[in-house]
């Protein structure tokens, strides 16, 4: 083969590449691959690098070639594929389009889901085939690089100027190169082989599919028009449909075969719930061993009768637990065993169900129950038309009169959940089945038999796993009860300070979680959760589009909800790290509330940014608002970023702390809390003043505890004149050194100050390490010190001033008398 051959060869294999990683969804990657990660224009390359250049490029053809001879790359895949054929072929091949419309609803929804399994193994064999080819491709893409330079390197030689051996070895590069691309063709072209084979099996999946969900709504629309006669003009052959009875044959082979194969694959969901049921089943158990080993103690005293039947039944409630796990971690199960767990869950249902309950609903759970068993045996008469019309009729008026006897009888016992909110939805639930069941009863009598059998069955289920549902919440809210009970829980700082509340939001969410569940069974039971999606998904998904920005109302309850959640785990993890987790380590002073604070707004942001990202947006869609982010802190916002920065800074820096006695701007108090825009100082008069930070830092501040909780006590007195001296400074040395709180080191001072106009001056200077108590201490030590004084017969003087007297003399006195009373300028006589 030649060069130019083996060129056009290669290039058509890697063309062929490109159609096929279209329906793997990698299109673009497997174009990119093709090309270098920087585009380049293949070059002549200099007689001086042709010697490393070789050999650089000759390591790397004789890489690509024992990585193409020893590798298997589609050992894995041929089987995984082959598989997924032969399910999609077996489905194909037990029932024709036609028939799919014959089969009843619950089977076309097995089949949907089994169509959807299937699509979800193709879509994860696409994805190792995706990473599979992407080696190979950008071999090839990088040998076609290189050996093009060497094609015009080459041709750029000149025969009378360029040496022998440079010609030799540029021949030689040239054809080793073409070696490998050689080697590396059988790889690729097994790989489009493949592709090819995947993509007519993508086809068949989608096929597959769409003739199902026709099927659905062709039952969808046949719930509104007649199917059958009246009933009083049917009569019963007595014979069994064959036809009927090879479809419901066929789909229970698919339906096992479905359950096989889900079994295998062994997906992720699957994982979690079979390891959590492992470790909850020994749990249980350890907890009704304990407390029958103890007996009666205190605990199960206080127990409820729920949290008690939790106890003495592990095994009915791990079953319960278990399969209302199944529903839960696996919803896309095969809908054989969905029914199945909900039969399983049957006995421990009724096992577990509190007193409380019984109370409020009767003998409704016995009822239930068996009404669900009978509707269940109701496949075994779907071959006979008669028989099966004739056997909901009858399911139907039985459980009318069985409901309408409850209704009738909780009003004459006046039961005590009646007057509650319970009793009433319990009631109100009661009325809308009578409606259905009367709805269904006429419906079947007149010749709507698929509306009929709708209605009675999904009356039946709904109401089953209505029970399910609530015995589940019961035996959940117990265990978190008997979880919080526990000591080692209860040592907790966040269940010391909201262990209440905590338990009863999990409760309250997990009510909230059954009933939107229940709401979502009962919907898709009367055939109206599907139409009801669509529509929602059609609103949410809806797109409004200005300029490059594209915005849809799921993108924005997405991002709410995104929101939501960051600030929830955020406040979360710095409330876990300020009081449970920091508090432990032994770190400097102030150092928690950094850590603590920034990773509140890390946390923040972090999820501030994925919820966009979740949401939909871009960088480049969201252009123009942070260009009119940066236009805003131009103008307006420089305080705000100057605050922040700050907030930052003293996180870092820590020149004041939470807890810390500052004296800012006249304002003085405590820090109760640095925020990353401002602080929050907590006054002596119990007011809380919120300071910017920027004024901490531009501020002069006073920090009293900075270093250390010391605080010096500062007292002036003045003695009468006359007293000694000596004698008062050590009686006032004594009296401060042996007042409860003044600090021995450093040691308290007494001075001599000065000589005041009635007393002689004294100072003392004393400190105290509880700055705390350094307004108590100081009038402490003042009312020691007057004792001592006084009982040491020392004064401490009042104030004097000197009135000084003159007589007038005798002429004045005349004289004031001859001019006789002063008068004001206009007022009375003085």
């Amino acid at each position: 083969m030649s060069r130019s051959t083996s060129m056009r060869v290669l290039l058509a294999l890697l063309a062929c590449l490109l159609p096929f990683a279209a329906p793997l969804g990698y299109a673009q990657d497997a174009t990119t691959l093709l090309a270098p990660s920087k585009p380049r224009v293949s070059a002549a390359i200099a007689l001086a690098d042709i010697p490393g250049r070789a050999d650089t490029d000759e390591r790397y053809a004789e890489e690509v070639s024992l990585r193409a001879a020893r590798a298997d790359p589609l050992g894995r895949l041929v089987p995984r594929l082959a598989a997924i054929e032969q399910s999609v072929a077996q489905k194909n091949g037990l029932f024709a389009y036609g028939e799919l419309r014959t089969l009843p609803v619950v089977r076309l929804e097995s089949m949907e889901r089994h169509w959807k399994f299937d699509a979800r193994q193709y879509a994860r064999w696409r994805a190792d085939m995706q990473a599979s080819v992407a080696p190979y491709a950008q071999d090839a893409a990088e040998l076609a690089l290189r050996r093009a330079d060497w094609e015009l390197t080459r041709r750029a030689m000149s025969p009378d100027s360029t040496p022998a051996a440079l010609s030799a070895r540029v021949e030689a590069v040239a054809a080793r190169l073409q070696q490998a691309e050689q080697a590396l063709s059988s790889p690729l072209a097994e790989q489009i082989g493949l592709g090819r084979r995947a993509n007519l099996l993508a086809a068949r999946i989608e096929t597959g599919q769409r003739a199902v969900e026709d099927a659905i709504d062709h039952a969808d629309r046949r719930l509104f028009r007649l199917d059958a006669p009246p009933l009083w003009r049917v009569q019963d052959t007595g014979t069994l449909r064959q036809g009927v009875r090879d479809s419901l044959t066929r789909g229970l082979q698919s339906e096992n075969s479905f359950v096989a194969q889900y079994a295998a694959a062994d997906v992720g969901n699957q994982r979690v719930l079979h390891v959590l049921q492992l470790l909850l089943l020994p749990v249980l158990l350890g907890v009704a061993w304990r407390h029958r080993r103890r007996g009666v103690d205190p605990a199960a005293v206080l127990a409820t009768d729920a949290e008690l039947r939790v106890i003495r039944r592990p095994i009915s409630t791990w079953l319960l637990l278990s399969m209302i796990g199944v529903l839960v971690f696996e919803p896309n199960a095969p809908l054989f065993a969905h029914q199945m767990a909900m039969l399983v869950a049957l006995v421990p249902v009724l096992r577990l169900l509190p007193q409380q309950g019984r109370r409020l609903l009767g003998p409704w759970p016995y009822l239930a129950t068996a009404f669900y068993l009978l509707q269940r045996l109701s496949v075994l008469l779907m071959a006979s038309d008669y028989l099966y019309r004739l056997y909901c009729l009858v399911l139907a008026m039985l459980a009318l009169a069985v409901t309408a006897w409850l209704l009738w009888r909780s009003r004459g016992q006046r039961f005590v959940g009646k007057t509650g909110r319970a009793g009433q939805l319990v009631h109100g639930l009661g009325w809308a089945a009578v409606v259905v069941l009367m709805v269904s009863i006429g419906a079947n009598l007149l010749g709507n038999v698929s509306l009929a059998e709708m209605l009675v069955s999904a009356t039946i289920e709904s109401g089953y796993f209505a029970l399910v549902l609530y015995a589940a919440v019961t035996v959940f809210e117990a265990l978190l009860r008997r979880l919080g009970a526990r000591k080692e829980v209860r040592r907790l700082w966040l269940m010391r300070r909201h262990g209440g509340t905590l338990l009863e939001s999990f409760a309250r969410w997990a009510r909230v979680a059954a009933v939107v569940g229940w709401i979502a069974y009962t919907m898709t039971r009367f055939r109206i959760f599907r139409p009801v999606y669509d529509t929602a998904k059609a609103v949410v998904t809806h797109r409004f589009e200005y300029g490059e920005l594209s915005i849809s109302l799921g993108h924005v309850l997405v991002f709410c909800i995104g929101v939501v959640l960051a600030v929830w785990v955020a406040r979360t993890l710095r409330a876990l790290l300020r009081e449970e987790v920091l508090p432990r380590m032994a770190l400097p002073r102030g150092v928690d509330n950094s850590v603590a604070s920034l990773s509140y707004y890390v946390l923040l942001l972090v999820g501030l940014l994925a919820a966009l990202s979740a949401a939909g947006f871009k960088i480049g869609q969201l252009a123009f608002l942070f260009g009119a982010l940066g236009v805003g802190i131009g103008l307006g916002l420089q305080d705000v970023v100057r605050n922040f920065v700050s907030g930052l800074i003293l996180m870092f820096e820590r020149p004041v702390k939470p807890g810390d006695a500052v004296d800012i701007g006249g304002t003085a108090g405590r820090i109760r809390a640095i925020g990353m825009r401002a602080t929050t100082v907590r006054t002596y008069d119990g007011a809380d003043v919120v300071v910017p930070n920027g004024m901490l830092l531009s501020d002069k501040v006073t920090n009293w505890t900075l270093v250390d909780q010391n605080r010096r006590v500062d007292v002036d007195l003045g003695v009468a004149y006359g007293s000694d001296v000596t004698r008062v400074m050590q009686l006032l040395q004594e009296t401060t050194r042996t007042t409860p709180g003044i600090a021995d080191d450093p040691a308290p001072a007494v001075l001599f100050t000065g000589f005041g106009a009635s007393s002689l001056d004294f100072a003392i200077r004393a400190w105290t390490r509880r700055f705390d108590d350094w307004g108590t201490t100081r009038s402490d030590l003042m009312t020691r010190l007057y004792a001592a004084l006084t009982e040491a017969g020392i004064e401490i003087p009042f104030p004097q001033q000197d009135l000084h007297l003159r007589t007038v003399p005798g002429d004045v006195l005349r004289a004031l008398a001859v001019r006789g009373p002063f008068r004001g300028k206009d007022g009375p006589e003085a």
